[in-house]
């Protein structure tokens, strides 16, 4: 018998489908779900069902108790965690039974994605290794048999080298790749349920879509039920059959996602949908007004980036990160540098920065040369050129308070008195939306968007001319993601501020920026004003990331019509 016969004459569904007179029972029951740590109650009273074949998607901002809801069911809640009311899978009551008694669905009839690949798999492991663990499952005793399988439905989850992937270790394969593997981990033991936990949270756009399409593919394909957690509701829209929307532990309202999406009632739902970029490309039109007059007269360049190139050396070849790069931005503007994984944005900013030299060309901010100069003389230009950090989790020091954290570039740079030292800090912080109350707070006490904000803050005290962010809001909620946004232009707006602004969200790009430029491989393939990218594309690169924005519109749903019949 052929390995992939084997796998199907395996893997038969029939012994766990439910006779046809049962059909009406739903693949996935929840009734009355609530889920305490000691006296504090995170879910309350959450009912839905899920019905076979079919998906459904959990949304909500984080602390919405998504995630806890998904663990709930899959009986993996920390430490501490106690869940009531009734969960039934296929009809069985699984959530007061033994351990012992639900690890034989756990993997083999419910398969679980988790969010971040990077911490999911073992780094010193190979992927073979770790995938022979999910295998086991399989029931299969030969290994080279379990193998064959493996990189099979690696192949299947469109993985184009698997033998490859299945010798690589974690840190040799990108971000699309490693979820792709959990993906096929997950599906290998062809489970009758998948719960899919934020899947493309820290994906580019193009590879998002692609990982979406592929979740839609083997729901087809494997009549696989789809419990999806997401925090945007246009990938909600477009991926699923119901939502279930979510705030604090509680049900804010549910049903069919066409009914949902089109005509929300909750005051919440209405605002997550208000509050997706792809949806709303025009929301802060007014306060992006004010760059767009800068553009318009003609205001001279705060940045000019001319026929830079920059060649790294990797295992003894040479590897071109920017070829012939040139672009500049117009003081008072917002330039987005826009493109998939690999393209040059990391590389680009560092030039800028000055932590990189370009093999050739020049880079002058606010007239100043950036390169050639030493770090002490690239002093002089950081204190007008700052950076946001992609994480603020990561680039603030947990040790220190807020007040501190904002002080340090006064303190470096020796600005003003320590009372006029003060004074800044705090306005610095009122600027960004955030009291004084949080001075002796640290890092870990913050939400995600209070610490970006406070990064913010920590750039604009020294009052520079140009402010450099790296996917700014790449982690948040986009609720949290609005309020930056909204931060972001109205300072532009009032101090005149430049961005150079580098992000894979060709959504935000559109609410946020006033020119573009596409990049691919190191180069500028495109380049224009918002308006000219986004409504009249000239390259087919560009037109396939604009082509894989989410957008809560009907394409999808009729894929999944056809798909489901």
């Amino acid at each position: 018998m052929a390995p992939q016969d084997r796998l199907t004459a395996t893997f038969t569904r029939a012994d766990r489908v439910a006779p046809t007179p049962l059909r009406s029972i739903p693949q996935l029951r929840v009734d009355g779900l609530s889920v305490s740590y000691g006296p504090h109650e995170v879910v309350t009273n959450v009912s839905f069902e899920l019905g076979r074949g079919e998906s459904l998607a959990l949304i909500g901002e984080s602390g919405s108790g998504k995630s806890t809801i998904a663990r709930a069911v899959l009986r993996l809640l920390p430490s501490g965690g106690h869940a009531t009311g009734r969960v039934a899978f296929d009809g069985q009551e699984v959530l007061g039974i033994s351990e012992r008694g639900f690890r034989p669905l756990r993997g083999r009839a419910i398969g679980f994605v988790p969010q971040d690949p990077a911490n999911s798999l073992n780094p010193v492991r190979t992927i073979g290794a770790q995938a022979q663990e999910a295998a086991a499952l399989l029931d299969e005793p030969d290994k080279a048999i379990r193998k064959q399988l493996i990189l099979e439905t690696f192949a299947q989850v469109g993985l184009d080298t698997p033998l490859r992937v299945y010798d690589s270790y974690p840190h040799q394969l990108s971000g699309g790749m490693l979820q792709r593997v959990l993906i096929g981990l997950a599906i290998l033991p062809r489970p009758a349920l998948l719960v899919a936990d934020e899947p493309t949270s820290a994906l580019d756009v193009t590879i998002q879509k692609r990982i979406l399409d592929l979740l839609t593919r083997l729901q087809h394909d494997l009549k696989i039920s789809l419990l999806l957690i997401t925090h945007d509701l246009a990938i909600a829209a477009e991926r699923a059959d119901s939502l279930v929307v979510l705030k604090d532990g509680v049900i804010q309202e549910a049903g069919r996602t066409a009914s949902v999406f089109s005509s929300p009632a909750s005051a919440y739902a209405k605002k997550l949908r208000a509050d997706v970029p792809a949806l709303n490309p025009d929301r802060y039109a007014a306060l992006r007004d004010t760059g767009f007059r800068s553009l318009k007269t003609g205001q001279a360049p705060k940045i000019e980036v001319s026929a830079v190139t920059k060649t790294f050396t990797v295992d003894g070849k040479a590897l071109t990160a920017v070829d012939d790069l040139s672009f500049s931005v117009p003081a008072g503007t917002t330039h987005a540098l826009v493109g998939e994984s690999g393209s040059g944005k990391t590389t680009t900013v560092r030039l800028l920065l000055g932590l990189e030299g370009p093999d050739t060309g020049s880079i002058s901010v606010a007239g100043e040369q950036i390169t050639g100069r030493s770090p002490e003389a690239l002093r002089t230009v950081w204190r007008h050129l700052q950076l946001v950090y992609q994480n603020p989790f990561t680039s603030l020091d947990p040790t220190w308070t807020i007040e501190r954290l904002v002080r340090e570039p006064l303190d470096r740079f020796k600005i003003g008195t320590r009372k006029e030292r003060d004074e800044r800090v705090r306005e610095a912080l009122a600027n960004v939306g955030l009291g004084e109350h949080l001075l002796s707070r640290k890092p870990g006490a913050l939400s995600g968007g209070q610490r970006q904000r406070v990064a913010i803050a920590r750039s604009l005290v020294l009052k520079p001319d140009v402010i450099v962010l790296d996917e700014p809001t790449s982690a948040l909620d986009v609720s949290v993601q609005a309020g930056i946004v909204e931060v972001l232009l109205s300072l532009q707006a009032t101090l005149g501020l430049t961005y150079v602004f580098v992000s894979h969200d060709l959504a935000l790009v559109r609410q946020l920026a006033h020119t573009v430029s596409v990049m691919h491989r190191g180069r500028i393939v495109e380049h224009g004003t918002v308006a000219d990218i986004f409504d009249n594309p000239q390259q087919p690169y560009t037109r396939s990331l604009l082509a894989s924005i989410p957008s809560g519109g009907n394409d999808v749903a009729h894929m999944r019509t056809r798909a489901f019949g």
